[in-house]
């Protein structure tokens, strides 16, 4: 986790922070002056509790606390706003018998960070949200190590609720790593189609595509947007920001695919690169990559042009760098905007 704070009011808090400091290196651990030791691992503030803690909150990934929970409480009450920004807080008892997971145990990292820490102090880890408990899917979870994001979250307290209470869940997966979960609850069942889905028996849906799902399907269901997505892009050295950006919108639009999934612009390598690709990489915040034409002339495309190869050096560029940098299969042949671009798009293969 990037930004650790640990906060210690009482002279054992201080000891313990000592020892937390000596396990993770790269914590920072606040107290009093008023209690100093003069140990520079420590940082010793002048200001009132009431008003660190508050600091803390706001400036840290995880902020933990080595003192009361009912104090933590009405301390950092006033300034909670939402589980996506509100940062992981965790709190340790005095004699370190419980390392409790206070808040955002999920998406904020708190519960594995809990569990890391109560195996360290050899202390008794305190984790009560229900997909934990329960030891099934935590849905706001799922695919995060694979970089996949939740196309909408108005759903997930929702779903999250059928998947604890153990009502029947179908998964489709349409692309990506399969091996995001070791071993699925009972009341999940997996199916090939979302024609399956569809007409199975269940209360609610995870599903894993880059494809733009249904309102039907979608309003009972959790959607995982993959990057799985590579875009290949021929164009010219005027080619314009908005002109990539609206080719690239008519294609996602017309082939029903998720703008969410896109993992890389890919292109020929000229001898300057196309600023109008370089802003819109920055724009869309989207990695832009680019292919040698030597390269390129050696993959197999089902849209060769003469008139490329002219210019170009290599049959085919759009087709070409998307198949090459995906290592999958295109499921968007060349689609032209004349005068100066194409675009095709092509599925990666993990």
């Amino acid at each position: 986790m990037e930004k650790v704070s640990v906060l210690a009011i009482t002279k054992n808090g201080i000891n313990i922070g000592i020892k937390l400091k000596e396990l993770f290196p790269n914590w920072e651990i606040f107290a009093p002056v008023k209690l100093s030791n003069e140990n520079n691992s420590i940082i010793w503030y002048s200001e009132p509790t009431s008003d660190k803690i508050i600091e803390l909150f706001k400036n840290s990934n995880a902020l933990i606390c080595l003192f009361s929970l009912g104090a933590v409480i009405r301390l950092i009450a006033p300034h909670l706003k939402d589980k996506k920004t509100d940062p992981a807080v965790i709190v340790i008892d005095d004699k370190t018998n419980f390392v409790i997971s206070v808040l955002s145990g999920h998406i904020g990292g708190a519960n594995e960070l809990t569990q890391e820490i109560s195996e360290k102090l050899n202390a008794l880890p305190v984790i009560t949200t229900a997909a934990d408990v329960n030891k099934t899917i935590a849905v706001d979870l799922v695919g995060r190590e694979f970089g996949w994001r939740i196309d909408d979250d108005t759903t997930v307290t929702k779903i999250s609720a059928h998947m604890v209470n153990a009502e029947p869940i179908g998964v489709f997966q349409q692309t990506n790593d399969q091996k995001w979960y070791k071993q699925l609850p009972k009341n999940v069942t997996i199916y090939d189609s979302l024609e399956e889905l569809k007409k199975s028996n269940s209360k609610a849906h995870l599903i894993i595509s880059d494809e733009i799902i249904d309102n039907e399907l979608s309003q009972e269901s959790v959607i995982y947007r993959p990057q799985s997505l590579v875009i290949g892009i021929g164009l010219h050295w005027d080619t314009t920001k908005d002109t990539i950006k609206e080719g690239i919108e008519h294609c996602l639009k017309k082939f029903n695919l998720s703008s969410k999934s896109i993992a890389k612009l890919v292109s020929i390598k000229k001898p300057e690169d196309v600023q109008g690709l370089i802003d819109l990489g920055k724009e869309m915040q989207v990695p832009v990559e680019y292919v040698h034409r030597e390269e390129l002339a050696e993959i197999i495309t089902p849209n060769p042009s003469t008139t490329v190869k002219a210019f170009e050096g290599t049959a085919s560029v759009s087709e070409a760098a998307a198949i090459k940098v995906s290592k999958g299969e295109l499921i968007v042949e060349k689609q032209k905007f004349p005068p100066n671009l194409t675009v095709a798009i092509a599925r990666k293969i993990d």
